[in-house]
């Protein structure tokens, strides 16, 4: 009994130990804000294959000049010994002292890839050559002039919507021989928008409330052609597109009608609530943004209700990415 107690006292301790030494190695770090420097403390270097192989290498020259007494042996060994750790002073100092900062990353759409742009500055005299930063997802390798700065992208795949944030970055360089490997880490604090993907045309686009007379005008014309969408029981015949009908029939297609868009309609009501019931809710959100989009685009004047949330009535670019928004972040923790 008390060798069992005495097994189970030491597993935590050993769990304790291995988190120090991973925390020790990997530094796991939270989101960094603002600038970041790469001090003797972020800096950490590991011999590549090629280095071990060169060491290796060294260790046969060494022996086999003192077996067979070769004094060119001797300075061919200690020369290249010489070299390799001129070689580590340059790889550790490459990366030594460099200047890291997030810029920005624009809004995308789920389903497409997000790019985060990344500055990195080297306020020394000295190139910073082969610089290499990647994540799981992408990678990418910069050269820093002295006393000037670059910037990079990396890129990471928006899978759904709210917000992304870009994976650990590893920095690296193997400058000049590739023997050593000096890295650091660095998780930026740069999340992005990820608005919801969205939904294919076809559902027909929501009928707007008669106009009073005294908002503006919310479309380009009474007879402007917007696109065609599938036929609907209380669509006019004359709107029908004769022209595909008959492939329609052939293939089984769903019949298609012309859909116009007038001047007579002073807003459109974008209702989450009011969506067909076997949407669940990613669904609705992707049918909103394309109805917001499509609303945009033909400059009406809508309202986007989202349950408790109100956006409009409003036109143009900002009340568009102000829906937009709120669709990425509905229902999504703060």
């Amino acid at each position: 009994m008390e060798a069992s107690t005495t097994a189970n006292a030491g597993s935590p301790n050993k769990l304790l130990r291995f988190s120090m030494i991973y925390n020790w190695i990997f530094q796991p770090r939270g989101p960094e804000s603002g600038e970041i420097f790469l001090n003797q403390r972020r800096v950490f270097t590991f011999p590549t294959r090629y280095g071990f192989f060169f060491a290796f290498s060294l260790v046969g020259f060494l022996a086999s000049s003192i077996n067979y007494d070769l004094s060119l042996g001797f300075v061919l060994t200690f020369f290249l010994g010489a070299a390799g750790l001129v070689t580590m002073l340059h790889t550790f100092r490459n990366q030594l002292h460099l200047y890291l900062r997030p810029l920005k990353a624009e809004p995308v759409f789920a389903g497409s890839e997000a790019t985060f742009e990344l500055l990195l500055e080297n306020r020394k005299g000295l190139e910073r050559a082969a610089i290499w930063l990647k994540t799981r997802d992408s990678d990418t390798v910069a050269d820093i002039p002295p006393h000037q700065s670059v910037t990079v992208s990396l890129t990471a795949p928006a899978r759904k919507r709210g917000w992304l944030t870009l994976p650990r970055i590893t920095v690296e360089t193997r400058y000049p021989l590739g023997l050593l490997r000096a890295w650091s880490y660095w998780q930026p604090d740069l999340p992005c928008l990820v608005y919801p993907h969205p939904a294919p045309e076809g559902l027909r686009f929501p009928d707007a409330p008669e106009g009073n007379g005294e908002g503006a005008p919310t479309g380009p014309g009474a007879e402007d052609f917007a696109g065609l969408r599938e036929h609907q029981a209380t669509d006019s015949p004359r709107h029908i597109a004769w022209k595909n009908a008959a492939l329609a029939m052939e293939t089984g297609m769903p019949l298609l009608v012309k859909h116009f868009h007038g001047a007579a309609s002073s807003e459109v009501v974008l209702d989450f609530d009011t969506l067909p019931p076997y949407m669940d809710t990613e669904q609705r959100l992707s049918q909103l943004t394309r109805w917001v989009l499509d609303a945009d685009a033909m400059k009406f004047i809508w309202t986007l209700k989202l349950q408790d949330t109100v956006l409009g009535p409003a036109q143009g670019a900002p009340h568009c990415l102000s829906c937009l928004r709120a669709l990425a972040l509905f229902g999504v923790a703060p």
